[in-house]
C-alpha cells in the first residue's frame, strides 16, 4: 500500500476546452491524427452533433472556462458560416475562454477578411502550421502551401491582432533549419512549437519507408534549442519556445494535469471522477467521426492516485519549471517523495533529473530521455 499524506485536494471546476475539427483539405503523409477530407453533408452533421455534445457536457460538469483551443484537422478550413456556428455552439452551452482562445490555422486559408472574422468571434491566438519556410521541404512534407503563403499568413494574423505561434518540424532530410528558424523569428511570432519529424505506423511516410535517423533527430532537437535561445526565446517546455508573456496557457493546463473538456470526434478529455471516493478523475477519448455522430461516447478510463501522480510527472517534467512534489502530494493525497524515492534517486544520480527544494525538473539530458525516466516511475 502506497503511503498516503492526506485526502486529495483537486479543483473539480473544468476551466479548459479542446474542440476537435477533423476536416482537412488534404492528409499530410506524416499525420496520424483523426482527420479526413470533407464530404457532402459531413460538416453539417458534425456541427449538429457538436451542438448536442456541448449541451451534454454543460449539464454534466461544473464549467468556468479560461481557455478554448480549436484544433484538428484544420479548423480554419471551415467556411465562415461553419466556424461561426461552431463558436456559437460553444459559447451558447459552455461559455468562452476568459484568458486565451486559440485557432489552429493552415497558411493557405488566411486572408485579411477571414482574420478579421476570427478575431470578431473572440479568437485571440493563432497556431499556424508553417512547418518549414523552404519550398522543397514543404513539398516533401506534403504541405499544400508554399513559403510565401506561410509568411503572408503570419504577417496578416499579427496585423489583425493575434498572438501568433508558428509550428516547425525539424530533422527533415535536407531541411535548412537555421534559415527556417531565422525566417520564422523575423516574421515576429511570439511562440514557436518545434517537433522532430516522427514516422508513425499507418501513415503514408511509413508505407513509403521514410525513416529519420536518431542522430539526425537529436541534432535537430539540440540545434533548435541553441538557435531559438540565441534569438531570445525561452524553452519553457520540451518542444515549445516563447517570448515573455507568450506561453500557451491552454497547453500549460495539459502539462499541469488539469481537467479539460474534449468536444468533437477523437477529442480527448480529462474529467473529475464521477463520485467514486477512491478515484481522482477519468480520461475519455471520443470515438472517430462516424461512430461519434451516432452519439457514442468513448470508454471512461478511471484514474486512481498513483495513475494521477505518474500522469502529472509525465507531463510536468516536460515543462522547464518542473513540478512541485508538495503540491502534487496535496493534489493526489499520495506521499509522492516517499512513494517514488527509488526512481527519483536513480535519475538524480544519472543526471536526468534535478531536485531544487521540492521542485523536480528534467535536465536537458533528461528531456531527451524522458520516456526512460517515466518508465522508471511506472515501474516504481
Amino acid at each position: 500500500m502506497a503511503p498516503v499524506s492526506s485526502l486529495p485536494s483537486l479543483d473539480s471546476t473544468i476551466r479548459h476546452l479542446y474542440v476537435h475539427v477533423p476536416f482537412c483539405p488534404s492528409i499530410c503523409p506524416y499525420c496520424d491524427f483523426h482527420v479526413l477530407t470533407r464530404r457532402a453533408g459531413l460538416v453539417e452533421a458534425y456541427l449538429e452533433r457538436v451542438e448536442t455534445e456541448a449541451a451534454e457536457l454543460a449539464a454534466r460538469y461544473d464549467i468556468d472556462l479560461d481557455t478554448v483551443y480549436l484544433g484538428g484537422g484544420t479548423p480554419s478550413f471551415l467556411r465562415d458560416a461553419e466556424i461561426t456556428a461552431l463558436v456559437g455552439s460553444v459559447r451558447r452551452h459552455l461559455g468562452w475562454g476568459k484568458v486565451e482562445n486559440t485557432l489552429e490555422i493552415n497558411p493557405g486559408t488566411v486572408n485579411p477578411e477571414r482574420a478579421a472574422l476570427w478575431r470578431g468571434l473572440g479568437i485571440d491566438r493563432a497556431s499556424v502550421g508553417v512547418q518549414c519556410l523552404d519550398d522543397a521541404t514543404l513539398k516533401f512534407l506534403g504541405r499544400t502551401h508554399d513559403s510565401a503563403q506561410a509568411k503572408a499568413a503570419v504577417t496578416t494574423l499579427i496585423d489583425a491582432g493575434f498572438r501568433v505561434s508558428g509550428d516547425l518540424i525539424t530533422a527533415v532530410p535536407g531541411q535548412p533549419l537555421e534559415a527556417d528558424i531565422a525566417g520564422l523569428v523575423a516574421l515576429g511570432v511570439g511562440h514557436i512549437s518545434a517537433y522532430t519529424l516522427t514516422i508513425e505506423p499507418g501513415t503514408e511516410f511509413a508505407r513509403r519507408g521514410v525513416t529519420v535517423e536518431e542522430d539526425d533527430e537529436r541534432a535537430g532537437f539540440e540545434r533548435t534549442e541553441e538557435l531559438l535561445t540565441a534569438h531570445g526565446f525561452d524553452r519553457y517546455e520540451i518542444s515549445n519556445y516563447a517570448r515573455p508573456g507568450q506561453q500557451s496557457r491552454h497547453n500549460l493546463a495539459y502539462w499541469g494535469n488539469r481537467f479539460y473538456l474534449g468536444l468533437g470526434p477523437g477529442a480527448a478529455g480529462h474529467y473529475p471522477a464521477a463520485g467514486e471516493a477512491e478515484l481522482l478523475g477519468q480520461r475519455r477519448t471520443n470515438p472517430h467521426l462516424h461512430e461519434w455522430l451516432t452519439g457514442a461516447e468513448g470508454e471512461a478510463q478511471p484514474i486512481d492516485a498513483e495513475e494521477y501522480v505518474t500522469d502529472a510527472l509525465f507531463m510536468g517534467l516536460r515543462v522547464q519549471r518542473g513540478i512541485s512534489l508538495s503540491d502534487l502530494t496535496r493534489r493526489s493525497g499520495l506521499d509522492v517523495e516517499s512513494r517514488y524515492a527509488k526512481p527519483i534517486k536513480a535519475n538524480l544520480a544519472r543526471g536526468l533529473l534535478a531536485l531544487e527544494g521540492d521542485t523536480l525538473r528534467a535536465t536537458p539530458q533528461g528531456w531527451w530521455a524522458l520516456n526512460k525516466v517515466i518508465t522508471d516511475f511506472l515501474e516504481g
